[in-house]
């Protein structure tokens, strides 16, 4: 029930498997077997992931209850303004999920040095 729903969920979005687990910083191969139901007890961290990725909640994941998943995103008008821009500067989706990554090493590495710098030596 619960992978079928976040497969139902993902196909909707237009995401591969692959796609969905890259996204959702989640094992494919973990992510496949509970889609396949081998995997029936994820934890709630996973949940979250694959939820906030698909627009949805935890509940709706697994009670079909809860914030039902969004089909669009509505962007304001600087959003659009800053997306067009950079598209026609040459960024590529690639090129954003770079980005995307890059910050994320970032700010990973950030909370890895505060958490470094408050251990007493």
């Amino acid at each position: 029930m619960l992978g079928s729903r976040i497969k139902e969920l993902r196909e909707l979005r237009g995401y591969s498997i692959s796609e969905l687990a890259k996204l959702a910083d989640v094992s494919k191969s973990y992510l496949s077997q509970i889609e396949r139901g081998m995997q029936t007890n994820p934890s709630l961290q996973v949940l979250n992931k694959v939820a906030i990725t698909l627009g949805t909640t935890i509940e709706y994941l697994l009670c079909n209850e809860g914030k039902a998943p969004q089909t669009e995103v509505e962007l304001d008008k600087e959003w659009k303004e800053l997306i067009l821009t950079a598209i026609k500067e040459g960024m590529r989706k690639e090129d954003f999920m770079e980005y995307c990554k890059y910050t994320k090493y970032e700010s990973w590495k950030k909370e890895r040095q505060s958490v470094n710098e408050d251990v007493p030596k």
